[in-house]
């Protein structure tokens, strides 16, 4: 039996080059930092009071890094190397805050293709409206593998 639709996977290791670029844009909206908050149940105060934050150094209140980070996972999920990978390794950081309503930029690079292991490795850059860099790092990630073919057997419980 088979659970949900069936998708279009991403791009197989060997269809992924050095070099290859991504870029996506995001605007954090109200509703997306309440859904976020809801389903984590994070209560952080930074994230969503403005009379504590207004007494931070923040001085309002900030997206949470691991929203970003969802930001991040979900663009290697969906377009590189695309549905199907797997995150094996992250290396982020943050070394400014984001703001509610704010507009970001990912770039994506892909920095090494390991056919052996099957693993790339790409390179992120964020930037915010101010071209100030907000998030950097890298992913070591397993892209899709073609499928196996279904025999009479695939099924079969040993």
């Amino acid at each position: 039996m088979l659970l949900g639709k069936k998708r279009k996977l991403g791009r197989k290791i060997d269809e992924i080059n050095v070099g290859e670029k991504l870029e996506i844009t995001e605007t954090i909206e109200d509703k997306d930092l309440l859904l976020y908050l809801g389903l984590t149940d994070d209560n952080n105060p930074l994230y969503i009071q403005h009379d504590y934050a207004s007494l931070t150094p923040f001085k309002k209140p900030v997206v949470p890094q691991i929203m970003l980070t969802g930001i991040v996972t979900s663009a290697v999920s969906k377009y590189l190397p695309g549905p199907g990978s797997s995150i094996l390794k992250q290396t982020l950081s943050f070394p400014k805050p984001v703001y509610h309503y704010a507009t970001i930029t990912l770039n994506f690079e892909v920095t090494n293709v390991d056919s052996e292991n099957h693993m790339v490795t790409v390179g992120i850059k964020g930037y915010d409206e101010e071209n100030d860099t907000i998030l950097e790092g890298e992913m070591d990630v397993c892209p899709p593998y073609a499928p196996r073919s279904i025999t009479a057997r695939t099924f079969d419980n040993f």
